[in-house]
């Protein structure tokens, strides 16, 4: 099950990778939301979940990437990582996600990817 990461800090690439791994998920990790938005362009079907920092390097925020990525798998689960924008999750944030406030233990991404894949319905193709 394949997570795309979406964050351009080298110390929380590994933390979150690191914790996916345990949890059980492979990562595909990227620094900025262009080279997300191109792998989803893609392959989204490659991808189970979106977990992205909302400031990153580049023009696109994560709040950029995920309603892009919600336009191309309207499922998609989308885990949000910031140290200095939640306040702005109602208002820039997509329906269905959750939002972890950094610094944010590594179960928690776990937790939090695991609870939204288990909301999507069975698909029937």
């Amino acid at each position: 099950m394949l997570i795309l990461v979406v964050e351009d800090e080298r110390l929380i690439q590994e933390l979150v990778e690191a914790a996916l791994t345990e949890g059980g998920f492979e990562t595909e990790i990227v620094g900025s939301g262009e080279e997300a938005i191109t792998l989803l362009q893609d392959d989204a079907a490659n991808y189970r979940a979106l977990l992205t920092d909302i400031h990153l390097k580049g023009t696109l925020t994560g709040w950029d990437v995920a309603k892009q990525a919600r336009e191309i798998n309207p499922e998609m689960p989308v885990v949000y990582m910031t140290g200095a924008a939640a306040d702005q999750w109602p208002s820039h944030g997509v329906p269905n996600s959750v939002l972890l406030n950094k610094p944010f233990a590594p179960a928690q991404v776990v937790t939090a990817v695991s609870q939204l894949l288990n909301q999507i319905p069975p698909s029937h193709s």
